[in-house]
């Protein structure tokens, strides 16, 4: 949740035709100077990328290190659905180690030209360190896809197990996945599957506390940072697309945190 201490206009409390909560911004890429967004066809905004290709992820090299890997893409996830890139501590906490492992390694890739690094400030990723992240989302993403879809797992068991498989997973086989699939743009839990062309359709949505209670909205992304807040989620027979009203679900904070929708 964003929050500002300045009192809240009518246009920082509307956006992509939700009623926001008292001190909530509209912090999406495409609004506005005034912080509102006008409801837009599908509500999904679409990250095309850059017009040169240079964010295609079909044809990226990866690093041959799954530490490097796994850095490119915690700084692109902490960031996907909040201010850009991550915090030192974000990664700890994302990555299970310690802050000085962190800034050791986050300055191993601003040498390698793949983050931008300054001390106290968020790290973010050069457009290689963009591609790369974007490639390693697709590949696990996809995975859970597969998973959940081709194998039966439960969407609060298919995280672990792709994020060993998305290192070694071939692009032969990735690409297979793919057609299976359908060339899905979302994964179980509605995070945005990069495209091989580095398209990502990112849903215009807020998380359900941010949203003002009595309004229509629809699920749009249920976070699977904790597996049990899923089953939580799972019992009130929660799931992408269910539609229902802000404030009128008997969730626990943390599962109601959990939640991202857009309007109905």
């Amino acid at each position: 949740m964003v929050t500002t201490n300045e009192p809240a206009t009518a246009q920082q409390q509307f956006c992509a035709g939700l009623t926001l909560a008292p001190g909530v911004r509209c912090e999406h890429p495409d609004a506005g100077v005034a912080g509102a967004l006008a409801p837009a066809a599908g509500d999904v905004a679409a990250d095309a990328g850059s017009a040169d290709g240079s964010l295609r992820v079909d044809d990226v090299e990866l690093p041959t290190s799954n530490v490097t890997q796994d850095y490119l893409k915690a700084i692109y996830n902490i960031g996907e659905w909040g201010p850009d890139g991550a915090s030192t501590s974000e990664l700890a906490a994302r990555l299970g180690v310690g802050a000085p492992t962190v800034s050791e390694n986050v300055q191993r890739l601003a040498g390698a030209g793949l983050v931008h690094y300054k001390p106290y400030r968020r790290v973010t990723l050069t457009v290689q360190g963009r591609r790369v992240a974007l490639a390693m989302v697709r590949r696990h993403r996809l995975m859970e896809t597969y998973l959940a879809l081709q194998l039966g797992y439960g969407w609060d068991e298919v995280h672990d197990d792709a994020e060993q498989l998305e290192h070694s997973v071939s692009d032969r086989l990735l690409g297979r996945m793919d057609d299976v699939l359908g060339h899905p743009v979302r994964d179980p839990h509605g995070d945005p599957i990069p495209q091989p062309d580095g398209t990502v359709a990112l849903p215009r949505a807020h998380r359900l506390d941010d949203v003002t209670p009595g309004q229509p909205v629809r699920i749009a992304r249920i976070s699977d940072a904790e597996p049990e807040l899923l089953r939580e989620i799972s019992d009130h027979d929660l799931d992408l697309d269910t539609e229902i009203e802000a404030g009128a679900v008997d969730l626990s904070t943390e599962a109601t945190a959990a939640i991202w929708v857009t309007r109905a």
